[in-house]
C-alpha cells in the first residue's frame, strides 16, 4: 500500500512543469489531486488526464484559497497534503528591478505560501494531521545574481517553512521545503537558461539540469507517510549545485576506481 493511497493533495501551479509532474507522480500512487493554477486550459487538461479536480486559483487571493479548500473538502471530505508550488521569476540586477515587479514576485512566491499554510491548517487538523511541501529553490539556499525578488522570496519560503513546522508539529502537520536546482521547465526555457544534456550545466556536480519528474519524486516522498518523521527539513534537489564550488574534474571512465584488492 502506497504512503499516498487515497490522500487528498492540493497542488498549486499544477498546470505544467514541476507542479504537473508532482501531481502526476502522486496520482500514480493513488492520491486524489486537486490542481490549481491561473492557467485554466492547461490546468484543466492536466487534471482531467489524472482523474483529478481543477480549480482556477490566484494564490495571492485569500478568498481564492478559501474557495480551493471549500471545493476540495466538499468533493473529497478532507485535505491531507498541500504542495505550495506556484511561483514567478525575476532576472534583473537589483538596480534595474522595479519596485512593482519586486513586490509582485514576493506576493506570489511568499505571500501565496503564507496564505496556503493558513488555509489548510484547519482542515488538516480536523483530519488528524497532514503534510505541506513548500517549493523554494536553490536560490533560497545561496546567493544567485539577477534574482533579487525571486531569491528573497525563496529565502522567505525557507524560513516560513521552519516556523510553520515548529508551530504545526503538535497537530501532526509536517512542513518541509524542497529546493530545486536548474530544472527544465517552461519558466527556465522561456528565459533560455536551461538546456538538456550531459555537461550542459557545469555549475552543478552532476553537470546537467534536472527534469520535473526528478523534483516530483522528492515532493511525493515528503507528502507521503514514508516521510512520517521528517519535518522542518530543506531538501536540495539540485544536482549538487549548492553543495559547494564545483571544481571541474575529469569524467569517470567505466573502470575508474577499479582495484584488484578484495
Amino acid at each position: 500500500m502506497s504512503g499516498l493511497q487515497d490522500k487528498v493533495v492540493i497542488v498549486t501551479g499544477g498546470a505544467r512543469g514541476i507542479g504537473a509532474a508532482a501531481a502526476t507522480r502522486m496520482a500514480r500512487d493513488g492520491a486524489k489531486v486537486v490542481i490549481t493554477d491561473v492557467l485554466e486550459e492547461d490546468g484543466r487538461g492536466t487534471a482531467e488526464s489524472l482523474g483529478g479536480l481543477f480549480v482556477p486559483h490566484d494564490v495571492t487571493s485569500e478568498a481564492g484559497w478559501a474557495s480551493v479548500v471549500d471545493t476540495a473538502t466538499r468533493t473529497y471530505g478532507r485535505i491531507d497534503g498541500l504542495v505550495n508550488n506556484a511561483g514567478i521569476s525575476s532576472n534583473q540586477l537589483i538596480e534595474d528591478e522595479s519596485l512593482e515587479h519586486f513586490e509582485r514576485v514576493l506576493k506570489v512566491n511568499l505571500t501565496g505560501v503564507f496564505l496556503g499554510l493558513k488555509a489548510v491548517v484547519g482542515p488538516m487538523r480536523a483530519a488528524g494531521g497532514g503534510s505541506i511541501v513548500n517549493i523554494s529553490s536553490a536560490a533560497g539556499l545561496t546567493a544567485l545574481p539577477f534574482t533579487s525578488g525571486y531569491g528573497a522570496s525563496k529565502w522567505g519560503v525557507r524560513g516560513l517553512t521552519k516556523i510553520a513546522s515548529v508551530e504545526l508539529g503538535r497537530h501532526r502537520i509536517r512542513v518541509n521545503s524542497v529546493h530545486p536546482g536548474m530544472t527544465y521547465t517552461p519558466m527556465t526555457t522561456k528565459n533560455d537558461v536551461a538546456h538538456l544534456g550531459e555537461g550542459m550545466f557545469p555549475l552543478s556536480a552532476l553537470g546537467r539540469v534536472g527534469v520535473p519528474e526528478e523534483i516530483a519524486e522528492a515532493i511525493s516522498f515528503l507528502i507521503s507517510d514514508d516521510s512520517s518523521y521528517v519535518t522542518g527539513a530543506e531538501l536540495a534537489v539540485d544536482g549538487g549545485w549548492t553543495a559547494g564550488e564545483v571544481v571541474m574534474m575529469p569524467r569517470a571512465t567505466p573502470d575508474a576506481g577499479a582495484s584488484d584488492a578484495p
